[in-house]
């Protein structure tokens, strides 16, 4: 049993995170280092074991890049890029080009690798900033901060709040936003499991069609791992969703030799009505399942809560580490998390369920939809362009449009003369602000805005300006704009003046 946590002596934090799974972790993760004080309480009793996500998409892989947090994850996970069909026996199709075709991005792929491993990366980093066998029994804002408490009788004070506590959230509920939705009628078995089988292995997501419908998956995973997902009619048992694999891969042998993890869930598509506290003006959030849930078809779920992680971590940790910001500007960037992210959980949910209505027909109309539906999947097509952010300025130059995905573009430090990436030579947290085709001015924008000048190949800088300036092949001599890249690796503004891009940088801090 977890001890009993004196009242006289509360936790004082700048952030408290209610859930421990991957997108609680993450912003508390990314919070930490940014200097931003944190405390995550977690139900569970540990970090988790087995189950649940299996794959980061290509844009997750950029965010953990950005943090420095992929490389770690890399040699554990399998790469996939090719969906492939097969039934009666045979191969029906092999497709890849959603990722082959990617531009401006290294990791054309999925990284197959379940969530109990980037689960115990994030703990572990975190350490004692994180507390298990902790319910949320209360939660609790006023205009100077967020009281909360759990089971054990800690009380957590805190200046803003993040509820990641899953589909059943308690935050959500305490904060008055609602979850409505739709509910289909389908209930899937998944597995994880060890098998035998003369079928051909191969690192491809497959999916096997029988009597003109696509119920089975098989998804490759790390340490010879099989994930399986089986739509059942009727009764769900891992017996009959056995059988069913087998029926599906034949006249293929297979035999389970050990399954590590069983589960059922039907699916649910529901968006919370807002994600932050007080119509738009508390100070609790928030982020993964707590806010939105959908089918796993198309593998975005564990991604999409990453991907709030990174939107709001930045968010909070500049309106705490700036407490002179002008508040109506701090209200601006934080509402813009809103605004953002629930638009672009609504285009999940519409995505998932399409793929999963899709599962009762041909293999081919199934892949068909993935492939129109892509640049959720990949996650490299969401963009903001469209949503009313007050974080993003109507711009465009070639591929720098503002509200889409900063291009990871290849870069030569003028100073190293060794090629290397954009993403690699970003640190999350500050804003870009990248000058193409002239060295920047010294003006001085504040500790949150890092400045690059990217010059033709041969060009040369100003020894002061030396460490900050790159060349590049794609860059000519005719070229000259600058682009504004916040710090989720969105761009934000493109201009060819550079006082603009400025302008819309103070914008920012001084509304």
């Amino acid at each position: 049993m977890p001890s009993i946590i004196e009242e006289s002596s509360p936790t004082v934090v700048d952030v408290a995170i209610c859930g421990g799974g991957p997108t609680g972790l993450a912003t508390a993760l990314l919070l930490k280092r940014l200097g931003v004080s944190v405390c995550v309480v977690d139900a569970k009793p540990a970090s988790l074991e087995l189950g649940r996500a299996d794959a980061l998409n290509a844009r997750t892989q950029q965010y953990l890049e950005v943090a420095d947090l992929l490389s770690e994850l890399l040699p554990q996970g399998i790469s996939c890029n090719t969906s492939s069909t097969f039934g009666d026996g045979e191969f029906k199709s092999r497709q890849n080009q959603w990722w082959v075709s990617l531009e401006h991005t290294l990791h054309r792929n999925f990284l197959m690798l379940g969530q109990p491993i980037i689960e115990r990366m994030l703990a572990e980093k975190l350490g004692d900033d994180v507390h298990y066998n902790e319910q949320v029994a209360s939660i609790s804002e006023d205009d100077d901060g967020v009281i909360v408490v759990t089971s054990s009788g800690r009380t957590i004070r805190s200046k803003y709040a993040l509820g990641a506590d899953g589909a059943r959230s308690m935050v959500r509920k305490a904060i008055g936003a609602t979850f409505s939705g739709t509910k289909p009628e389908m209930l899937w078995a998944v597995l994880d499991t060890f098998i035998e089988t003369d079928f051909p292995r191969c690192s491809e997501i497959i999916t096997f069609q029988l009597n003109g419908q696509s119920r089975v998956s098989w998804i490759p995973r790390e340490r010879g791992l099989c994930r399986f997902y089986v739509l059942l009619e009727g009764e769900v048992s891992r017996e009959l969703a056995q059988q069913s694999i087998k029926d599906h891969m034949a006249p293929h042998k297979v035999e389970f030799t050990k399954t590590e993890w069983y589960s059922t869930f039907d699916v649910k598509e529901r968006i919370a009505s807002t994600f932050l506290s007080k119509d738009g003006a508390g100070r609790i959030f928030l982020g993964g399942d707590a806010a939105h849930v959908h089918s796993v078809n198309g593998g975005q779920g564990l991604n999409t809560g990453i991907a709030d992680a990174f939107s709001l971590a930045w968010r909070l940790a500049m309106v705490i580490n700036q407490p002179s910001m002008d508040k109506e500007a701090a209200r601006k960037l934080l509402l813009s998390y809103d605004t953002e992210r629930r638009s672009t959980a609504q285009g999940v949910i519409d995505v998932a369920a399409a793929l999963v209505r899709d599962t009762v027909r041909e293999a081919k109309t199934y892949v068909g939809t993935i492939e129109k539906n892509a640049g959720y999947i990949t996650g490299m097509g969401v963009s903001y362009e469209a949503c009313g952010s007050p974080l993003v300025e109507e711009s465009t130059h070639g591929i720098w449009k503002a509200g889409f995905r900063c291009p990871d573009m290849v870069i030569k430090p003028l100073i190293a003369k060794t090629e290397r990436r954009l993403y690699s030579e970003a640190s999350y947290g500050n804003y870009l602000l990248l000058s193409v085709g002239e060295t920047q001015s010294s003006n001085d924008l504040g500790p949150a805005v890092a400045k690059y000048s990217i010059l033709p190949e041969g060009a040369t800088a100003p020894e002061s300006n030396a460490e900050s300036t790159y060349t590049a092949e794609w860059v000519t001599k005719d070229d000259v704009f600058h682009v504004v890249v916040r710090p989720d690796m969105y761009i934000a503004f493109v201009s060819e003046s550079l006082e603009a891009c400025e302008s819309h940088i103070n914008k920012v801090f001084r509304a």
